[in-house]
């Protein structure tokens, strides 16, 4: 089975997964208007502080909720986790001040620190086939980039006629719909055996990730990841509305270019990976990352004004969607290739969490460095870690050990165990 789509499980949890996104990029475009009404030019920072209490829940939290459920029906753990983030965004729409939103988006990012690890670590249980999972993961990331285009879209439209409030019924009904869709889906064999003891279960994906140069390159490339993005989330609503005095729906369209460049990338991916080497693609991308931070920060010194500054921005969102697509879409693959069946939720939770630490570095920088002192030191800052993670990449990353070879053409479930664990192969990996 080389298409995903002829399994009716990944059908219905694709699904669950789009309208859950779409849900969630009307949040993003929500919360970002919500910031602005109560603190004015100084959303970047109160933005900068919920999206860092967003990755204190998804860095903290994920380990030991997944450790905590790990004996846990899958189905069980995902449409509990729906019902939490559907209800938080019913309360959403009535907060009026800063705190309150602080509180609730702890709330939301811990239920989507237990749901979102789950949810990854099932989609190579039901597709055990290599093809059919590399597929699967670029048809994964075009469901973030046709978010990062439809949400926008859709939160302009609907901004044309209507309170920025109703995005946040959007949002819950998103939830609402993936929940269903999960309770519907048949995971029954799709099961955990896991023994160890639970402080093993915590830190057993984080150790691994420690043991291997793949992942070890991964872990740098996070960074780089989250330099470039926290850019765009923080800052869109500051350049849109205070730099370039847009409206409301301004924000949508610049994210609505971030999403362009991403699914562009996304599109081609499935057919690269199999001439290229995961590693080669990823690190081409920080590199370009690297590039737009300097381009952001010369916007940020100039910001042209009129169609000029528009047209500047424009490409600018576009390109940060470019290098994300390219660094964040492999690494699904990267993980999977080291893990047997039974390891998949350890080492997906440990990226999930090891990939959101690096926000909590990043969007403060983002939001408070720019609120504070301005935005060209803080987006320099941003572009100076990217560097230094794209150097890190390198340096660990010296070969494509167990990172996805370009070209694998085995519809049998790879055996990347060979590099984690006990054997006589796992103190022997290429450099």
């Amino acid at each position: 089975m080389s298409s995903p789509f002829a399994e009716t499980r990944f059908r219905r949890l694709f699904a669950a997964q789009v309208v859950a996104l779409v849900g969630t990029g009307l949040l993003t475009v929500a919360l970002s208007l919500a910031a602005f009404d109560i603190a004015g030019s100084d959303a970047g920072a109160v933005l900068g502080t919920a999206l860092a209490i967003k990755m204190v829940a998804y860095v903290g939290l994920s380990p030991v909720v997944a450790a905590v459920t790990a004996r846990l029906s899958r189905k069980a753990v995902l449409v509990s986790a729906d019902v939490i983030r559907a209800g938080v965004a019913v309360v959403l729409p009535f907060v009026d001040h800063a705190w309150q939103i602080y509180v609730l988006v702890f709330i939301l990012q811990a239920a989507s620190a237990t749901f979102t690890p789950a949810f990854q670590s099932t989609i190579p249980a039901v597709l055990p086939g290599d093809r059919a999972y590399t597929k699967a993961v670029s048809m994964s990331r075009l469901a973030y980039d046709l978010e990062s285009i439809v949400s926008p879209l859709v939160a302009a439209a609907l901004l044309t006629v209507l309170s920025y409030h109703v995005l946040f019924a959007g949002t819950a009904v998103g939830f609402l719909v993936s929940m269903i869709l999960v309770a519907r889906t048949d995971l029954s064999d799709v099961t955990t055996t896991e023994s160890a003891s639970f402080r093993s279960r915590v830190t057993s994906g984080v150790r691994t990730f420690g043991l291997h140069p793949g992942l070890r390159g991964l872990a740098a490339v996070n960074m780089v990841v989250a330099a470039v993005t926290s850019v765009v989330v923080v800052d869109s609503v500051v350049f849109a509305r205070d730099m370039l005095g847009g409206a409301d729906g301004a924000v949508a369209m610049l994210l609505l270019g971030f999403g362009t460049g991403s699914i562009s990338v996304a599109i081609g991916l499935p057919r690269l990976l199999n001439r290229i080497e995961d590693r080669t693609v990823m690190l081409a991308g920080c590199a370009f990352a690297c590039l737009v931070l300097v381009l952001f920060t010369v916007l940020a010194l100039v910001a042209p004004s009129g169609g000029a500054g528009w047209l500047c921005a424009g490409a600018l969102w576009v390109s940060a969607g470019v290098a994300a697509s390219a660094m964040g879409t492999p690494s699904a693959r990267v993980v999977r290739r080291h893990a047997r069946k039974a390891e998949l939720s350890p080492l997906f939770t440990a990226q999930f969490s090891l990939s959101h630490a690096c926000f909590l570095l990043t969007y403060p920088i983002a939001g408070w460095v720019g609120a504070t002192w301005g935005l060209p030191l803080s987006i320099g800052l941003l572009a100076a870690l990217a560097t230094l993670g794209t150097i890190a990449a390198l340096l660990l990353w010296r070969s494509n050990e167990g990172g996805g070879d370009g070209g694998v053409d085995s519809d049998s479930f790879a055996e990347p165990g060979a590099f984690v664990g006990a054997g006589p192969r796992s103190g022997r990996v290429r450099q």
